[in-house]
């Protein structure tokens, strides 16, 4: 079996779970070829899975004009039905107004190079593990070359505007959906009619527990780890108000902030404002064992987010035995169970993550519990080894027209 993925930019330092499912597709037998819109800048090549990766993967932009001519042509010329089919959907897919045509035109050409490309190595399936603008082209893609796709559905981006980005129809035309949690298939089922809902799968993003060494845990706590984007999004100004009032009491408490984005001059200058100089540190994007090594000299995670999916970083916390702190939206809590194995806090409460982060630098027996509970449930439940191959088995099936049963809660 030979398939393809797509994304919009790959690989990327944020987007390690996508890499490490490829990698684990390859190793059960399936052939994986990495396609990408656009070629991923030096910021993101943290480490030796990103290299190999960005060596590895094909490329459609800049597009080379003959290339991108004889694309269009060979695809009218020999399929003029396909080519139509996929026009059709192009049209009917796009965003409003002229900017969300013109947008749609470079979709469609983007689109030809991708079919030609899966046409040239014999691949019948595009996967893509987002459903917003690489999501257009995946679709338009398989329309021009007649092969199937599938999509991976994580949000919360893509619920914010499902009807601008036509995820009932990308829902409708795929082979079927992956969807990183529960919450997140329910979210899809609301804008799919009840007869897709069968082909809307439960497979988590996961890890590698194995790779992990368990923390232990004495006396007070001083370390705290983010690791994320540097936006608003991810609620980083909260969880630095909440250390500028733990200071005083834990002046030894400091914060290592793995990561990069487009907020991060803001928050540069709100350390400096709260007097945190001394105690929060930005070390920028790293590689995946890079991570693994200061989960190892950390203590207490914390992400205090206004919007997820189901982060696969609390999960690599977890596996280290670092006892989490995270808010209570969307799937989260399919991963912590509050007060059990980690601590959910409503988002945007200053005073609430204050008073957990407290708890767990005072208790350490506390630390431990959550170490010990949140490593078992990661073990159980995110395995990236069992996510793939159930996610194998659901292509496998799907290709042959066959339907696999919906994976029960545990």
């Amino acid at each position: 079996m030979r398939i393809a993925y797509l994304t919009g930019e790959y690989p990327r330092a944020t987007d390690t779970f996508i890499q490490r499912e490829v990698a684990i597709l390859r190793k059960q037998g399936i052939e994986v070829d990495t396609f990408s819109i656009r070629r991923t800048g030096d910021e993101h090549i943290v480490g030796p899975e990103q290299k190999f990766e960005r060596e590895n993967t094909y490329y459609v932009l800049p597009p080379n004009p003959w290339n991108l001519l004889i694309s269009q042509l060979i695809l009218l010329l020999r399929t003029p039905h396909l080519y139509l089919k996929g026009l059709m959907v192009a049209w009917q897919t796009k965003q409003p107004g002229i900017k969300g045509t013109l947008y749609q035109l470079f979709y469609f050409l983007e689109a030809g190079i991708v079919a030609r490309q899966m046409k040239r190595r014999n691949i019948e399936h595009l996967h893509n593990h987002f459903a917003n603008p690489s999501g257009n082209v995946t679709l338009i893609a398989s329309m021009l070359g007649g092969f199937s796709c599938s999509f991976s559905l994580h949000g919360p981006a893509i619920f914010f505007e499902p009807k601008l980005w036509h995820l009932d129809r990308k829902i409708k035309e795929a082979l079927f959906i992956s969807c990183i949690s529960y919450y997140c298939r329910s979210q899809a089922m609301v804008f799919a009619p009840m007869e897709y809902w069968d082909k809307m799968h439960v497979i988590h993003c996961g890890i590698e527990p194995d790779l992990f060494n368990k923390v232990s845990h004495q006396g007070q706590a001083t370390q705290l780890l983010y690791v994320g984007r540097l936006a608003f999004v991810k609620g980083l100004p909260i969880l630095l108000e909440s250390l500028a009032q733990l200071q005083p009491n834990y002046p030894d408490l400091c914060l290592t902030v793995i990561g990069d984005g487009p907020e991060k001059e803001y928050l540069q200058q709100m350390v400096r404002e709260l007097n945190l100089e001394n105690q929060v540190k930005f070390v920028g994007y790293q590689s995946q064992e890079s991570v693994r090594n200061y989960l190892q000299q950390t203590e207490i995670f914390v992400l205090s987010s206004f919007a997820e999916g189901l982060p696969v970083v609390l999960m690599e916390a977890m596996a280290a035995g670092v006892p989490v702190i995270t808010t209570q939206i969307a799937g989260v809590s399919e991963l912590v169970d509050n007060g059990i194995n980690g601590y959910l806090v409503p988002p945007g409460n200053v005073a609430a993550l204050t008073e957990k982060i407290e708890k767990l630098i005072v208790f350490p027996e506390l630390r431990t519990q959550f170490s010990l509970k949140g490593r078992k449930k990661v073990a159980q439940e995110f395995n990236i080894n069992d996510e793939v191959k159930r996610l194998s088995l659901v292509i496998r099936n799907s290709l042959k027209g066959e339907k696999t049963s919906i994976r029960p809660m545990l």
